[in-house]
């Protein structure tokens, strides 16, 4: 047989095997393999952290859910404050100067003039920051031009939900309620000492997103929780009586402000707080501090002769006096110093002293006593103590309660209201304490359910003796005369304190009171009515602040359906 060799072609004849070769093409495919995992073990251990961020940046969103801030109701449940719904306009200045727009085209100028912006001011502000991805173009738009504003498509324009807030009462609230800011923070007021309540707890979403800006994918939701309605012991009737009538007083007497307090008294519960000036709430721009202050709260004067019934009833408590007793009201000298009265009484009964506002009375009463007994008896009806109602700015004022060493002018002073500071609020604990016969009382500024347990601070009696005492001072010959309200036994009491100037002496101007409760036989309600500075001539609490206490007490009075007890009936005729 031939050999195998001789038939098979020359083509067929198999090469011969290069080592060198094929070893080269191995290391070529291993360093391409090496190349190739240095690469990705560069991208998946070294770069991956930074690549991540980067997508995420371009399309992971993290957005906070913002609860709708709790509402504030009155005691019969309306309104006082309330969220209603609105947006923020905020724009990605990247992707808006990605899309090259023309601000002086229709879409932009409507945009720009919604937002209260010229079409110049809008483009500024976006071209001022190319490279931000946020940026707030409006805070707090109306819902329906925030809606047109999503009308217009214009890319990178969008809006997120931040709820406004809304005020019913306007002025007549504002400086006891308060605002809010852009973040729906309680800045003042209600507002900001009930703000961890009515905050609620926000919630949250991730998402991922297109280029485009849609929602391809929810990775994570966490729904907001609402915060609860505070209903608050204020009613909005009185509030409202309240505010105009002070208004009035303060517009009347060209005065620098004014505030008003009323007390439901068997409760403890603020029905009224007042002060003006005051502000618009809903559009506070161009408020003022002055504006914004609550004067009932944040500010502390000299309480003037409002503490006279307290030196009486500690003059009766200590038997130094007797309810039908008569004391020496002539002008007379301590250290130096001549105490006199207004009016030229030589001898006045208890009750004269407190109808007549007798300074020379109530003095002789204080230095018949331990210096600090009205110390005590004051601070017992709830004068140099804070309220602990939570309220923002709230002055304790000045009160000397542990010193030792008084001078007998200090402590007749003392007797008719100065050498302290107490704020209108204080003044109105006060009567209300007095009003329930020396039942002291925690405030509440929310509604409270009643029985409301007091401190029983002074005897019962006395302090029914007394505020028996004040009803003279609404009656003929009385210093509170214009405060009477026709149909109800009222118990008042005037006060006037002079000022102390920036050079440390009384010539600052006055300080005008009245305080009292009603109805006398039964007293339901304290008020309390401050008149700062008066210029347009009267400077007396019996003129200035009296006749405003009297046109608030009357409304009042009728809006709680309480009877008059002061009308008289006649006895059925005897046809025995």
């Amino acid at each position: 047989m031939p050999p195998i060799k001789k038939f098979l072609g020359k083509d067929q004849i198999k090469a011969p095997f290069n080592p060198f070769r094929f070893r080269l093409i191995c290391l070529g495919v291993l360093s391409c393999m090496v190349l190739l995992l240095i690469f990705v073990g560069d991208l998946q251990l070294i770069k991956h952290p930074m690549l991540e961020h980067e997508a995420d940046q371009r399309s992971l969103r993290t957005v906070t859910l913002p609860t709708n801030r709790g509402t504030l109701l009155d005691r019969d449940g309306q309104a006082l404050a309330l969220s209603v719904p609105a947006r923020d306009i905020i724009a990605d200045p990247m992707r808006v100067l990605e899309a090259n727009p023309d601000f002086t085209n229709a879409k932009w100028t409507y945009l720009a003039s919604a937002l209260n912006l010229r079409p110049e001011e809008l483009r500024q502000q976006i071209t001022a920051n190319p490279k931000k991805r946020f940026l707030y173009l409006g805070r707090k738009i109306e819902l329906g031009i925030a809606k047109d504003i999503a009308e217009l498509h214009l890319k990178g324009i969008s809006s997120v939900y931040n709820d406004s807030r809304f005020y019913p009462m306007s002025e007549a609230a504002a400086p006891l309620i308060g605002i809010v800011g852009a973040d729906s923070n309680g800045l003042n007021g209600l507002e900001k000492g009930f703000d961890h309540v009515l905050q609620g707890e926000p919630g949250k979403e991730v998402y991922r997103q297109d280029k485009e800006g849609n929602i391809v994918a929810m990775l994570d939701y966490d729904p907001p929780k609402q915060p609860p309605t505070v209903q608050l012991s204020i009613d909005k009737f009185d509030q409202f009586t309240l505010y105009s009538k002070l208004r009035d007083g303060v517009l009347l007497n060209k005065a620098d402000s004014g505030a008003a307090v009323l007390i439901k008294i068997d409760t403890g519960e603020i029905l009224a707080m007042a002060s003006y000036p005051s502000f618009n709430p809903n559009n506070y721009e161009n408020a003022t501090p002055a504006q914004m202050r609550n004067t009932a709260i944040n500010d502390s004067y000299e309480p003037g002769s409002t503490v006279k019934p307290l030196v009486v009833l500690e003059g009766l408590e200590r038997h130094l006096i007797r309810p039908d007793s008569v004391l020496d009201t002539s002008p007379y000298t301590v250290n130096g110093h001549l105490i006199r009265d207004v009016g030229h009484w030589p001898r006045l009964t208890v009750t004269g002293i407190l109808q007549k506002s007798s300074d020379t009375g109530a003095s002789h009463i204080a230095l018949a006593m331990p210096a600090d007994a009205l110390v005590n008896t004051y601070q017992a009806f709830g004068l140099g103590k804070p309220t602990g109602l939570g309220l923002t700015g709230e002055s304790v004022g000045y009160f000397p309660l542990h010193r030792q060493r008084w001078a007998d002018i200090e402590r007749a002073t003392f007797a008719f209201g100065y050498g302290l500071r107490v704020t209108p609020l204080q003044i109105a604990r006060e009567y209300a304490t007095l009003g329930s016969f020396g039942v002291y009382r925690p405030l509440s500024i929310t509604k409270v359910t009643p029985p409301v347990v007091g401190t029983q601070v002074a005897n019962p009696v006395t302090a029914e003796t007394v505020v028996h005492m004040m009803e003279s001072d609404v009656l003929p010959g009385g210093s509170g005369l214009r405060a009477n309200v026709p149909g109800y036994r009222l118990a008042t009491k005037t006060g006037t304190a002079e000022k102390m100037g920036p050079t440390g002496k009384y010539d600052g101007g006055y300080v005008n009171y009245t305080a009292g409760v009603a109805p006398a036989s039964h007293p339901e309600v304290a008020l309390v009515v401050l008149v700062n500075h008066p210029t347009a001539g009267d400077h007396f609490g019996g003129t200035v602040a009296a006749p405003i206490f009297g046109n608030i007490m009357g409304p009042v009075l009728k809006h709680m359906n309480i009877a008059p007890d002061a009308i008289y009936t006649k006895p059925p005729s005897d046809k025995s």
